[in-house]
């Protein structure tokens, strides 16, 4: 059962730990290969499996350790159809797939939360082509069409919530909110930015922020960002 999905508990105020750079950590770090930066394609072996449940511990850990609250993103930022394709996944293997991924979230989430460290499960949701190069670029109408099956996958899991991460243009944000909103899923957009601190297609982050909110009468809980280039980026 869900626990989060109508009164997620990061947007009350508390320190909320998140995990971070799952597919730089799993490739540099614990030496795996991870076509197209799939990590949901681990799912395939007991020792991928064994790896991914390993990196998301190390944060439940922490988060207990330091009494946080914990947002923990399912492994399947690849896990939609064309990318899937391109590994061989049927739409039926894809969905389970993204299934897999949220029940070992709710495993973690079994095994560490307690009162003081509430775990969010996220559904995390990836862009349809480039994560920082628009180069596939839908109508809003086209996106909520594209990402509703992913939508409606997580809709009948556990997860809490569906986190859009590196959306580098507006209209597939839309969609994506459009669609979440469809499936009365709580979602989250990501956007890409360069070290101007605009999106990829130029449009400034206030810009496509606004213009997310107007398309979705506000729909969005909350924004984030993903910066290409951290060291040198100018927010506004």
């Amino acid at each position: 059962m869900t626990r989060y999905r109508n009164a997620l508990p990061q947007l009350g105020g508390d320190l909320f730990l998140t995990d971070g750079g799952i597919e730089t950590t799993l490739i540099f770090h614990e030496g795996l290969e991870l076509p197209y930066f799939a990590a949901f394609h681990l799912f395939e072996t007991p020792e991928g499996e064994a790896a991914l449940r390993k990196y998301f511990r190390r944060y439940a850990e922490l988060a207990r350790r330091f009494s946080a609250g914990l947002i923990l993103q399912s492994a399947t930022w690849r896990a939609n159809a064309d990318w899937g394709a391109r590994l061989g996944y049927t739409a039926d293997a894809l969905a389970e797939a993204n299934r897999k991924a949220i029940r070992l979230l709710g495993e973690i989430r079994g095994e560490y939360e307690i009162d003081r460290t509430p775990v969010v499960i996220s559904g995390c949701l990836g862009p349809r082509g480039d994560g920082y190069v628009p180069d596939r670029a839908m109508s809003e109408q086209e996106a909520e069409t594209y990402h509703r099956e992913q939508v409606d996958t997580f809709a009948g899991t556990v997860a809490d919530m569906v986190c859009a991460i590196t959306m580098n243009y507006v209209e597939e944000a839309v969609g994506i909110a459009r669609a979440t909103e469809q499936a009365h899923m709580p979602v989250a957009i990501s956007f890409t930015v360069e070290a101007d601190g605009k999106l990829p297609t130029g449009q400034t982050l206030k810009a496509a922020i606004e213009q997310v909110e107007e398309a979705t009468s506000g729909y969005p809980c909350y924004y984030m960002i993903n910066c290409a280039h951290p060291t040198h980026f100018e927010p506004f």
